[in-house]
């Protein structure tokens, strides 16, 4: 029995799924009042994610809409992301530490993207600490995960970040971004691997020829 497959379109992988195009929708959002529960569960997400420096997993990113990618993922903080999707998906977006670069095979477009200002930048800070430039406006569980969502303040527009865990064992699963259309998209994590090394040429990227180019400096 075959498996339909939705590709998610080109705006719809960038803006939704790394935030790139996150729309003011987002700056109504305000730091949350935190219980000292919350607290608690916000210094495990930074403990976490400070006690390692590698990941690589398998992602399946899904949005309201219907559309669907997979792919794998590779983080080394600090800086460094390569999402490198299955076919059909014709994109490979890769972090050198400085630029979120986007290309597209299809097409043969190339786009730079400042790191610092995409939601996802978070993830592979030297230190991930929420109170460093960071607000988290909510805090929502249930028995088996619970979700922390995060903003900058200083660039409101940019998006809104939400990381979900799961508990027992606490992990790492899933994140989320909802566009000024409230369409929701959510990447999700399998067969995540922390630690080892990985090759420096994974986060290196060089505009293959006859690559059309631009770099959006917001």
């Amino acid at each position: 029995m075959s498996t339909m497959f939705f590709a998610p379109n080109r705006r719809g992988l960038l803006g939704l799924a790394l935030g790139l195009a996150a729309a003011p929708l987002f700056g109504t959002a305000r730091a949350a009042t935190l219980n000292d529960r919350d607290k608690a569960d916000v210094a495990r997400v930074e403990g976490l994610f400070n006690s390692f420096r590698t990941l690589e997993a398998r992602f399946t990113q899904v949005d309201s809409n219907g559309g669907m990618a997979e792919g794998k993922l590779f983080l080394r903080r600090p800086g460094r992301l390569r999402f490198e999707y299955d076919p059909p998906v014709p994109l490979l977006i890769v972090s050198d530490g400085t630029w979120l670069i986007v290309y597209d095979k299809e097409i043969k477009q190339v786009d730079r993207y400042p790191l610092g200002r995409t939601p996802i930048g978070v993830l592979v800070r030297e230190k991930v600490a929420f109170d460093d430039g960071l607000e988290v406006t909510d805090v929502v569980r249930d028995s088996q995960a619970f979700g922390v969502s995060v903003i900058a303040p200083a660039n409101k527009d940019d998006g809104r970040l939400t990381l979900i865990f799961t508990e027992n064992p606490f992990e790492f699963r899933q994140w989320q971004v909802l566009d000024a259309q409230g369409i929701n998209t959510v990447v999700t994590l399998d067969d995540v691997k922390l630690g080892g090394d990985f090759d420096p040429k994974l986060f290196v990227f060089n505009d293959p020829p006859g690559v059309t180019t631009s770099r959006h400096d917001r």
